[in-house]
């Protein structure tokens, strides 16, 4: 059971990105999908969620509009659709979901914001 992250890169403000989140090893299409971000010194917190069919998702205030989370269960893959990106969208992004054994984390990639 893992996710692989990638897609993460340095970016100008008012640039965008697209992260992938590949999930391997469980049932990709049975469960929701999470992308959180850690800031350098800050906790991690989450950013936007999507459901197991990819009908409905929600989005934290910081990203609502310039982000879109999306998902093809066909390649068991995750999107995170970055707009007009802010240098306090900087840091490592991760996709997590919970399993009935544990709680699954990717590894991360990481996006930086500056000009």
């Amino acid at each position: 059971e893992q996710f692989v992250e990638s897609g993460g890169d340095l970016v100008q403000p008012g640039g965008s990105l697209t992260l992938s989140c590949i999930g391997s090893g469980f049932a990709f299409s049975d469960y929701a999908i999470f992308w959180y971000r850690q800031a350098p010194g800050k906790e991690r917190e989450w950013v936007a969620g999507i459901v197991s069919t990819g009908v409905g998702a929600d989005y934290d205030d910081s990203v609502k509009g310039r982000f879109t989370i999306s998902r093809d269960n066909s390649k068991n893959t995750a999107f995170l659709e970055m707009n007009n990106l802010r240098l306090e969208d900087t840091g490592v992004y991760y996709c997590y979901t919970s399993l009935p054994t544990r709680n699954l984390w990717g590894q991360g990639t990481r996006v930086t914001v500056s000009s």
